[in-house]
């Protein structure tokens, strides 16, 4: 025996396991010896002496890996020289450079001249990879955990990938010669996307390797002696690769290679063409296939082409909506999962079993199938990488995963032990007594109870964690004991068979009336006419069972609110609008609070009814109840909008424009909300509405600058010089945007300013004067604002307050401007002047712009004159707009007294007292000027607050009336005081004479 029967330290080891270590030490020793004797025969160092060098710490961590480890067993005795040369190199405690390693297989390939040499060389180089990597694992030097262990398993098969394909092309070239050229000139090489666990760089320590292949372009092989398709010839390339990692020799295999996640399994080619793949998943990719398709990542080959391909089945993958559908097809394949697992008794694997591997993963890929496509931080191969991201996506509370993350790598690390006793793909717990002690020592715990004791505990929490996700609504609603009637008196399951098409009208009625609706006929009539309707009847089976599914949770949401009756007649249209897109039905069955929000919405608003209907899309604004109800202010609109933007390539303006839609009506929608809830003073609403039409304009505006300056360059400037990439631009708003006074659905008054020099030019390769760049800068805005996408317009744009209105030029200098309101702008038009402001632009040029309105606004004049013109205008407006109310009913914008003539007085004052009075310039909202009229004493102050009380009545009413789809109108008895208070000051200050 070539080294002492006491060399291993056995005092770490538990008492089961020391026999079998004698034994396995016996093996080991006796290979030695052969080994010593061959080394002496060639003249070459013993290997034993390389052992007897270890240090005591070494022999203490090759004791426990003996022990633990029929794998490293095996392979020590087949080759004891390695322990040495792995202690050398250092790898028994730091992972190797992938430099490193993949140097080290291409030199071994170098000198590989037939497909069995290069087997031999590939599955030697990876058993002493994995005997290191082993060793780390059941060690743990420092830096060492699950996550790294699985990382290098990962990168090891892909170094043995892309060698072996790097060798076989060569090897194969003078026989079929290479792939033809791409279309564009470059270089076509075959395709290998890693799936699965290898996809994730998560690979355990016995895994299969899930593999797709893929080729870019048809065509024909050229320079070998016989030319073949590119199909035939990848296929046989691919067949000689699965070949060099899978195939058992007498070195064993290297992979497990798995081919069946490839479009339409065993029973399809083996590789496609990128088209053939982009077709098949266009027209028959099932549910599944995305849920695989998540972990797709190029690992050998061409891997610029494999992102290539990846990036066109992206839309595939990532639904730009919230797919809650995918969580139906996890919860169908969950429940496969477990049906296998009880009729093979299986209830002991740790991935597959209750609270098991495969719960975590479902956990995390439900997120990124449901919302990977709108937040695109989730389009990650990684489990470990999108379950840290969830929780500042607001998905799943940080608590959720510092409970997930440690529970998922206990198990895994569990999976790494039952897999390193025998280099076994299992996840199956060890029945054997022997087997139990050697996977607590692995996990360096004190026996297996404890080894269970962790485990039960982790898979209770993975279990709850999955059924927070993943559980069905409807036998939730079946489980809380009775809650689901107890606002309406009636259970989930008659709801179910009212739906279906209840046998007795009359019990239907009955049931609809215990239910609390009033009108139970006409609901009765309404939801048996989407029943029978030829869009429900000619749905698609998933589709149906969906809506099926859906329509007894919103029948109890409906009978839970408010006013049933309302609630049901306004959200129907909704369900109709959706029938095609099922996506929104699962959004609402899987989300009862969502449901239970868009009962209160509809009930209160048929404005916000039909925004839903008309843009399903803010239905997933229903799913975070914090933001729905809690506007966000202009600093972190700002921020939302441009971390939305900021996931969209910048060339992709159609993605671009549908995602500030989407930003824009979600966001007031988010107002509306707020406004019914009650929780918003009435000014803070139009503070709201304006900071978004505000931070929308300044998104636009950049967009327009970028396109028009990609094109043709950057403008010179008035004084010199070119402008800056920022765009100096002003847009300047008027009226309620001006006023900051929008309402929902208000146009936006804008005027566009530039500073350009006059007779310049860009600087671009298609240079351009700068007067037509910046006309063509403005129109770019109004199209991005006024374009229609599938989500509708972002604002109706009004330019007539321009200089010389419709007639003018689009877009005036600041000097045109200044000029034109000094000598040639009407009275009218220094009215509007008042209500304007700089909403988007460049700072340096809204200061001047400021300093204009002040110098106009500011003009001493003529008040008699001045009084003449705003009260003819006024009457004008009058003769056209006002005195069309019925009896008893006052126009709250156009009648005397009304919102026009606050703001007229507002006007009138600030033109006829700003020379003296400059703080009346500073502000462009009427309250703010009613304030300083009071503050500086030009009103007296009890006009000022009656004044300020009859304009917030009138607004707060038409705010009202615009959500409840009501004409803007209130009742002469509510309003008769307003009105007196606003007359009286108008006859005193406008028609003093009278």
């Amino acid at each position: 025996m070539a080294l002492p029967a006491d060399f291993l330290p056995l005092d770490a080891i538990p008492e089961p396991l020391t026999s079998a270590l004698r034994h396995t030490w016996e093996r080991l020793a006796a290979s030695l010896e052969q080994a010593d004797n061959l080394a002496s025969m060639q003249g070459q160092e013993a290997p034993s002496e390389c052992w007897t060098a270890l240090s005591a710490g070494r022999r203490e961590q090759l004791a426990r890996v003996l022990a633990v480890s029929g794998f490293a067993v095996e392979t020590l005795v087949r080759h004891p020289d390695w322990l040495a040369h792995l202690d050398a190199e250092g790898e028994l405690d730091v992972v190797p450079s992938e430099a490193t390693l993949r140097e080290s297989l291409e030199e071994r390939l170098e000198d590989a001249e037939d497909e069995a040499a290069m087997h031999a060389a590939i599955r030697r180089f990876r058993q002493a990879r994995m005997l290191g990597i082993v060793w780390r694992d059941l060690t743990r030097p420092e830096g060492i955990d699950m996550w790294r262990t699985s990382g290098a398993v990962s990168r090891l098969a892909e170094i043995c990938l892309e060698a072996a394909l790097s060798w076989l092309e060569k090897h194969v070239e003078p026989r079929w010669g290479r792939p033809a050229a791409r279309a564009d000139g470059s270089e076509q090489r075959l395709v290998v996307l890693g799936m699965g666990k290898l996809g994730a760089g998560e690979l355990n320590l016995s895994s299969d390797i899930d593999l797709i292949f893929a080729f870019p372009e048809k065509g024909e092989t050229q320079g070998g002696r016989k030319s073949l398709e590119h199909q035939e010839y990848f296929t046989k390339l691919g067949q000689k690769l699965i070949a060099a990692l899978d195939a058992m020799t007498a070195d064993g295999f290297a992979f497990r290679v798995d081919m069946r996640l490839r479009p339409l399994g065993d029973g399809g080619p083996l590789i496609g063409s990128f088209a053939s793949l982009a077709s098949y998943y266009q027209d028959q990719g099932r549910e599944w296939e995305r849920y695989a398709m998540l972990k797709a990542r190029p690992v050998a080959g061409d891997l610029d082409a494999g992102d290539e391909l990846l990036a066109s089945l992206r839309p595939f993958v990532y639904r730009k909506y919230l797919d809650f559908g995918a969580i139906e097809s996890l919860r169908e394949l969950k429940s496969m999962i477990n049906r296998e697992v009880k009729r093979r008794g299986m209830e002991d694997n740790i991935k597959l079993g209750p609270g098991g591997i495969r719960e975590v993963e479902f956990v995390v890929q439900a997120f990124q199938l449901i919302r990977g496509g709108r937040d695109t931080e989730l389009q990650v191969t990684s489990l470990r990488a999108a379950l840290e991201r969830l929780p500042a996506l607001g998905l799943l509370p940080q608590g959720v995963v510092d409970e997930l993350e440690p529970d998922y790598r206990y198990l895994r690390d569990l999976e790494h032990v039952l897999q390193a006793l025998e280099d076994r793909q299992t996840q199956t717990l060890p029945e054997g007594e022997i087997e139990r002690e050697r996977v607590a020592l692995g996990l360096g715990m004190e026996d297996w109870p404890a080894v269970m004791g962790r485990l039960d505990e982790v898979r209770a929490r993975v279990r709850r964690h999955f059924d927070g996700v993943i559980a069905d609504p409807e036998e939730e609603a079946e489980q809380d004991d009775g809650a689901a009637d107890s606002n309406s008196g009636v259970d989930l399951e008659e709801w179910r068979a009212l739906w279906r098409g209840h046998e007795n009208d009359e019990e239907a009625l009955a049931l609809l009336e215990t239910g609390g609706f009033v009108a139970a006929a006409a609901s009765h009539r309404r939801l048996m006419a989407l029943r029978r309707s030829r869009q429900v009847q000619s749905m698609q089976r998933i589709g149906f069972e969906r809506l099926d599914a859906l329509m007894p949770l919103l029948l109890e949401a409906a009978a839970d609110s408010d006013a049933p009756d309302t609630a049901l007649e306004r959200v129907l249209p909704l369900i109709e609008a959706v029938l095609r897109r099922t996506a929104y039905l699962a959004l609402l069955r899987e989300n009862p609070v969502a449901l239970e929000h868009l009962m209160r919405l509809c009930s209160a608003s048929p404005w916000i009814a039909e925004q839903l209907a008309r843009y399903p899309i803010l239905l997933d604004e229903l799913l975070t109840p914090d933001t729905l109800y809690t506007p966000a202010d202009k600093e972190r609109l700002a921020d939302e909008l441009r971390q939305t933007l900021g996931r969209i390539p910048e060339d992709d303006e159609e993605g671009q424009l549908e995602a500030l839609r989407v930003f824009k009506h979600a966001q007031v929608l988010h107002v509306a909300a707020s406004d019914i809830a009650g929780t918003r003073h009435l000014m803070k609403v139009s503070d709201y509405l304006t900071y978004i039409a505000e931070v929308v304009l300044e998104a636009v505006l950049a967009m327009a600058w970028k396109h028009l300056t990609r094109k043709h360059g950057v403008p010179e400037r008035r004084e010199g010089g070119r402008c800056d990439q920022v765009p100096e631009f002003l847009i300047v708003g008027y009226g309620k945007l001006g006023g900051i006074e929008l309402g929902y659905g208000s146009d936006l008054d804008l005027v566009f300013l530039h500073d350009g020099a006059g007779q310049g030019s860009t600087d671009g390769p298609r240079p351009i004067d700068n007067a037509v760049f910046f006309t063509r800068l403005g129109q770019r805005i109004i199209h991005l604002l006024t374009a229609m996408t599938p989500a509708g317009s972002l604002y109706e744009v009004d330019m007539r307050l321009r200089p010389s209105g419709n007639s003018g030029l689009l877009v005036s200098s600041l000097d045109a401007f200044a000029d034109y309101q000094r000598r040639e702008a009407w009275t009218w038009e220094h009215q509007a002047l008042v209500r304007a402001r700089v909403v988007a632009g460049h700072e340096t040029l809204s200061e001047r712009f400021a300093e204009i309105r002040c110098d106009i606004l500011g003009g001493e004049r003529d008040l008699g004159e001045l009084r003449s013109e705003v009260v003819a205008m006024r009457n004008r407006m009058r003769e056209h707009l006002a005195g069309k109310s019925e009896a008893g009913s006052f126009d709250l914008k156009h009648d005397p007294g009304g919102m026009v003539d606050i703001e007229f007085l507002c006007q009138y004052a600030v033109l006829a007292m700003g020379h003296e009075t400059p703080e009346l310039l500073t502000y462009s909202d009427n309250m703010r000027i009613l304030e300083t009229l009071e503050e500086t004493g030009r009103l007296p102050a009890d006009d000022c607050r009656r004044l300020r009380e009859a304009y917030l009545a009138c607004r707060t009413a038409s705010h009202r009336s615009a959500l409840t789809g009501d004409p803007a109108r209130g009742s002469v008895e509510d309003f008769q005081a307003h009105c007196d208070a606003v007359i009286a000051v108008w006859e005193r200050l406008l028609e003093p004479a009278s």
